[in-house]
């Protein structure tokens, strides 16, 4: 590579996708599975610029936002049959004319919803420091593999079945799970396929593995996303908005003999609410129910309330507007399903711990805490810097 070359990771994003329409857009973890990308390979050591290339203005919106530059891809290499090598080359094309030249290429798979940013790293390392032409993502099996013959009979592929050795007596195999892919610029431009040369493995957990090709594959991804996101640690938002009912208390009330009603909430979470405000991060409760209870806890709290509000989505987008809050960069705390508009917004969407399971497939962070039990204090803790 010359010193004008950059290492640039290209993600192929499609409109069009019949197995799961809208795919690229869908989101995991609260996060749609094309910004997931664009941020596993930002984040990868030695990626110098990361490119969506797509024929789809909302997915290039989200990229752009996510800090991808977009490449618009041609209607005629964009339908079902277009390969995605025709994609990668012409994007290097499009670069090219822009003055950008390119050393290393890493071809990433934004249907690979949980993407090692280490392997894209180790990756481009091998191709930048010549140990290898292309590698390729897997991840290590002991499995028995086998096939069926023309006359649907099974046939041992990676092994004799009159053996069973033990795992430990066993050479490993390694599954390609399509995540990611690196080779030179030129090598790719000249073959103008992924491998070629001499090839290498970077080897992945095989948790990463999961790749999204129809709507169990996503329902399972929004099932694991929470233990990958537990990983991530501190919640990177600006603002926090959350629910009342649910969230401040355990979702449960007391009414006494005249109706009044009294509900259970954590002085934590009180405490939590002092220091978010110290830090001058801004904090909304939005509810649904028009109680006092929810404008008297707000008012101890020192915090706007928006309650009797049947379209939570509306007023949170109208509030993040009023305020200049970029709506990826607020938290929403929710428990219900009424949450769900809400929580599509906004760059955080959170779940407690005891939030209804489509809530917490829809969120990006679940929280270990429970409504009423210390779960506001719980973001706050993670919010605020360390």
């Amino acid at each position: 590579m010359t010193e004008r070359e950059l290492n640039v990771a290209i993600i192929p994003a499609r409109g069009g996708s019949k197995g799961v329409p809208g795919k690229n857009l869908r989101r995991v973890g609260g996060v749609p599975l094309i910004e997931r990308a664009v941020r596993a390979a930002s984040a990868a050591s030695g990626v110098d610029l990361v490119v969506v290339s797509t024929d789809d203005a909302a997915i290039a919106s989200v990229a752009e936002a996510a800090g991808a530059r977009v490449v618009a891809r041609p209607a005629e290499i964009a339908g079902d049959t277009a390969s995605s090598e025709s994609a990668l080359l012409h994007a290097l094309d499009a670069l090219e004319a822009d003055g950008v030249e390119v050393g290393v290429v890493v071809f990433v798979q934004a249907t690979s919803p949980f993407l090692p940013s280490a392997g894209i790293a180790e990756a481009v390392a091998h191709i930048a420091e010549g140990r290898f032409d292309s590698v390729f993502s897997a991840h290590e099996t002991y499995g028995f593999l086998w096939c069926r013959d023309g006359e649907g009979r099974a046939d041992a592929l990676n092994h004799d079945a009159a053996r069973r050795p033990r795992r430990q007596e066993r050479e490993p195999h390694y599954l390609e799970t399509g995540a990611f892919y690196a080779f030179s610029a030129a090598g790719f431009r000249r073959f103008q396929h992924r491998f070629f040369g001499l090839v290498g493995i970077v080897e992945v957990p095989e948790s990463s593995a999961i790749e999204i090709d129809d709507e169990h594959q996503l329902c399972l991804a929004g099932a694991i996303a929470p233990l990958f996101a537990a990983e991530e640690g501190r919640i990177a938002a600006a603002a926090l908005v959350t629910d009342f009912d649910g969230v401040h208390t355990d979702d449960t009330a007391t009414v006494d003999s005249e109706g009044r009603e009294s509900v259970r909430v954590s002085r934590e979470d009180g405490m939590g609410v002092s220091r978010l405000r110290r830090a001058g991060i801004p904090m909304l409760v939005l509810s649904t129910e028009q109680n006092p209870v929810v404008a008297r806890r707000a008012e101890k709290l020192r915090v706007p309330v928006l309650h009797g509000i049947d379209d939570k989505a509306a007023a949170l987008a109208a509030w993040a507007s009023e305020n200049g809050i970029p709506l990826a960069d607020i938290a929403y705390v929710g428990n219900d399903v009424n949450d769900l508009g809400a929580l599509d917004l906004v760059g955080w969407p959170i779940a407690v711990a005891n939030a209804h399971p489509a809530v917490k497939a829809a969120a990006r962070v679940v929280l270990a805490r429970r409504g009423g039990e210390g779960a506001v204090r719980e973001v706050i803790e993670r919010m605020l810097p360390r």
